[in-house]
């Protein structure tokens, strides 16, 4: 037979069980059993198993179990990576050993295991959950209760629940019709068997979740996952719809010289029993007080709510809704906070009569003054520039580079003049001399 998971198993005892004999004593395996009691660590594979999956339980932090085949070869935690057969995932409290053509034959576990231990042969691990209920509202948590199976049977291992996880998703079915078209998948919860929350006895194989139905109303799938080191289930259900809060409000702002504001509660007579619903939450007003409320059952379609008239600003509502569906089912519905504002009025100004203004005689208009043109602007627009440039050359050369102002051209006019001033010498004593001879010619000879 070529089956995934058809496992024979035969069970060794040995012989000093019996003080006569010296052999194993074979326990034959029914095909739905899927764990027996350990003697010794010795178990054998009948030779039409395709594939087993193992999973010892040993003591806290003890090293992995070592598995002997028939042949008397082992097999490690640590050299079974290089074997494309074994899958092998160790933990500090368990192993779980997945081998593909086991070689048939007794085998034996080496280790730690615990002596309230059985030898679980995982095959189809399946998650059985209760149906959720027809009509859901949002804001409501729900107890939803699954139990664990292996090949068909239940799994009463306490210890197993260390290395299963089971969590549920809501994916959205897309139906346009909803308002949660399009939305992304939302982790709901995870199941668990601790004896925490809402679950009753920790290992009773009873695993419990808490649904908090805090998102988007709409058509929604949900989708349960089985989750171990080396196996993986999925659970896909019928699609549900989470109906939106069964009550709308409207909010009546009292009028001038009222003391309350009013919010009437409008309860959907269609989804729910309104004579079984209870109102209970907390009122905050805009200064910061709050006030906390009760509104008991009433057979009325419209609940009524008075608010303190604090003036403008935010109110906020916080209620919780307790009450049954039109099918007789009990609810808790957390609606949350609602927000109603008022505005702050606007003040009026009271009109003032203008003052009296003695009659004033008004001056004469003054001409208008001459517009320059472009040419004028322009002339004095180059003039400008040249004197900014000038006095910039001044303050540098000045200031900045310590000479004198005019030093170069003042030298060369001195220098000029003092030229000048010698030729004029020069020629007046060319002159004097040229005299000298003129008045030397003449004198007459003696």
């Amino acid at each position: 037979m070529n089956k995934w998971l058809l496992v024979v198993l035969n069970l060794f005892v040995i012989a000093n069980c019996f003080a006569a004999q010296n052999e194993l004593e074979v326990i034959q395996r029914n095909s739905d059993q899927n764990e027996l009691k350990i003697f010794d660590n010795r178990f054998r594979i009948d030779y039409q198993v395709d594939e087993i999956t193992l999973l010892f339980f040993r003591e806290k932090g003890t090293p992995a179990v070592i598995l002997v085949r028939p042949d008397g070869s082992k097999i490690y935690a640590t050299t079974s990576l290089g074997d494309m057969n074994i899958e092998w995932f160790d933990d500090e409290t368990y192993d779980i050993v997945k081998i593909k053509n086991p070689m048939p034959g007794p085998w034996q576990a080496i280790g730690k295991i615990l002596p309230e231990s059985k030898l679980m042969i995982l095959s189809e691990i399946e998650l059985h959950v209760d149906p959720l209920p027809p009509l859901l509202f949002k804001g409501e948590t729900i107890k939803v209760t699954g139990r664990l199976t292996n090949g068909g049977q239940p799994i009463e291992e306490g210890l197993f629940r260390d290395l299963v996880t089971l969590n549920v998703d809501f994916v959205s079915t897309n139906n346009k019709e909803y308002l949660n078209f399009g939305a992304k998948p939302v982790p709901i919860a995870e199941l668990l068997d601790d004896g925490k929350g809402y679950d009753e006895r920790p290992g009773d194989g009873v695993f419990t979740g808490e649904f908090a139905l805090n998102f988007a109303s709409g058509e929604w799938q949900p989708e349960y996952e089985v989750r171990t080191p080396i196996l993986s289930r999925s659970l896909v259900k019928e699609p549900i719809i989470i109906e939106q809060v069964p009550i709308s409000f409207e909010f009546t702002e009292a009028s001038e010289g009222e003391e309350h504001h009013h919010l009437a509660i409008n309860v959907n007579t269609e989804k729910v029993a309104p004579d079984s619903l209870i109102f209970q939450g907390t009122i905050f007003y805009p200064n910061g007080e709050t006030q906390a409320f009760n509104l008991e059952a009433q057979d009325k379609a419209v609940r009524e709510l008075k608010l303190v008239n604090y003036d403008w600003g935010v109110y906020e509502v916080e209620l919780t809704l307790f009450g049954s569906n039109i099918n007789g089912r009990e609810f808790v519905i957390n609606v949350g906070k609602q927000e109603f504002e008022i505005d702050k009025p606007i003040e009026k100004v009271p009109e003032q009569e203008a003052p009296l203004v003695p009659d004033v005689e008004l001056e004469p208009e003054l001409p208008p003054e001459p517009e320059l043109d472009v040419g004028q602007i322009i002339t004095w627009a180059v003039v400008g520039n040249v004197l900014i440039i000038l006095i910039g050359f001044i303050v540098i050369r000045v200031f900045i580079q310590k000479k004198p102002l005019l030093g170069g051209l003042m030298n060369k006019l001195k220098k000029n003049k003092k030229e000048q001033e010698e030729q004029k010498v020069a020629g007046s004593e060319q002159k004097s001399d040229s005299s000298d001879e003129i008045l030397n010619l003449s004198l007459p000879d003696e």
